[in-house]
């Protein structure tokens, strides 16, 4: 299986070279992107093509559900090389509807490794039950819950000193939650943008 990717691979650079024959020596000359993208890892999500967005022009983190651990020292050594090695404005943590990690954050954990990496959004499904209770189809309810676990991620990526510092210096960054449509292909926004005017006020 693997002699397929490398023959898709070839005819991928191919139809780029064809069509931009600078595109990938100018790509390899530098990456200046201004958009951080953190989402979930589901293949049904890839960053680029969901923002239009060519590469280079996206950097890119993803986890399962898109989760925001404050601890997680992968996550923020790519926030910081994003924000004072790429000089991002734009940081987008991205969730999707139907995710499979959400799902399994609503169900009896099984003592598995992804139960501990999950532990925030069960927890924030509990915070949230009254709300969450109100809600007629299991569905929909997982489809809040991603929206609620998208903007619990804004609100605690502001709350990292890496952000905190981004903004001390005056470094024009917005923080924007946004979840993404699997049946339809479109982004929504979670209007819980937190700009560097904002940031001063929390």
């Amino acid at each position: 299986m693997i002699d397929e990717i490398f023959k898709r691979n070839k005819a991928w650079s191919e139809r780029i070279r064809t069509a931009s024959p600078d595109f990938f020596p100018r790509l390899a000359a530098q990456q200046t992107p201004e958009y951080f993208w953190i989402g979930c890892s589901d293949s049904r999500v890839p960053a680029n093509q969901v923002a239009g967005l060519d590469p280079g022009e996206v950097f890119v983190h993803r986890n399962v559900a898109n989760v925001i651990h404050s601890a997680d020292m992968n996550m923020l050594s790519v926030l910081e090389f994003a924000i004072f090695g790429l000089g991002v404005k734009e940081i987008m943590i991205t969730g999707h509807y139907g995710c499979g990690g959400v799902r399994a954050s609503l169900e009896d954990p099984t003592g598995a490794l992804v139960d501990h990496w999950l532990e925030p959004v069960r927890r924030l499904a509990q915070i949230n039950a009254e709300e969450l209770g109100r809600i007629e189809t299991h569905e929909q309810k997982i489809d809040r819950l991603c929206e609620l676990n998208v903007l619990e991620g804004v609100r605690k990526l502001a709350d990292t000193p890496i952000m905190r510092e981004a903004w001390k210096r005056g470094l024009d960054i917005n923080l924007h939650g946004l979840c993404y449509g699997l049946k339809d292909g479109l982004l929504r926004d979670m209007r819980c943008t937190i700009t560097p005017e904002d940031a001063k006020k929390r």
